[in-house]
């Protein structure tokens, strides 16, 4: 089926009903999965496809299904999916104050040196950018020291470098969180829950 939406991808973001929030450990994990796969299947209705599997390889790298890759992230508050007909990646963090010295595991200075400040809201820009490429290309936080800021585009656009290409990554920002999604020749069309506030 050919689809009209090809170039615009949806990332959704659902908040977590506030009586699932205080869950912890193997139910909370258990219950943000399954939220975020909803995030992800929502994202996959937006472009006329059905997703329901939800397979991982080995190592826990997402699988295609049907020729569509997905990707999803989860914090206490809120769950992030999307899905995509290429590679695709998605992050969200809760912008908090950050310890001096995790800002060098991060970026390195000439990293740095790109942003106005190194900022909290600057450190989960990188952060998320980083975390949303590694996630497309199927590696996990081992190679984040291979994963480097290109450019600073705007104040919602990042050029990552990862293994020789350049991932263009998106980020918006609600209810004092961030979330980054890898977009390259797409245009995003964030979904928020209801009430969100930009």
């Amino acid at each position: 089926m050919i689809n009209k939406n090809r170039d615009i991808l949806y990332p959704v973001i659902l908040s977590v009903p506030v009586e699932k929030q205080n869950l912890s450990g193997r139910e909370q994990f258990y219950f943000l999965k399954q939220h975020a796969r909803k995030a992800v299947r929502c994202s996959a209705e937006k472009k006329g496809i059905e997703l329901s599997a939800f397979q991982k390889d080995g190592d826990g790298v997402p699988l295609p299904e049907k020729g569509w890759y997905w990707s999803l992230s989860h914090k206490p508050a809120y769950v992030a999916g999307v899905a995509a007909n290429q590679p695709v990646g998605i992050d969200l963090e809760y912008i908090r104050p950050v310890k001096p010295a995790l800002f060098k595991k991060v970026a390195d200075d000439r990293e740095w040196q790109l942003a106005d400040t190194m900022s909290d809201i600057f450190f989960f820009r990188f952060w998320t950018a980083k975390e949303a490429v590694l996630k497309a290309n199927g590696t996990g936080l081992r190679d984040m020291s291979q994963c480097k800021i290109d450019r600073i585009i705007d104040k919602t656009r990042i050029a990552v470098a990862f293994r020789g290409k350049s991932w263009m990554v998106e980020h918006i920002f609600f209810n004092t969180h961030v979330a980054s999604v890898t977009i390259d020749d797409y245009t995003a069309q964030w979904d928020l829950s209801p009430g969100m506030k930009i």
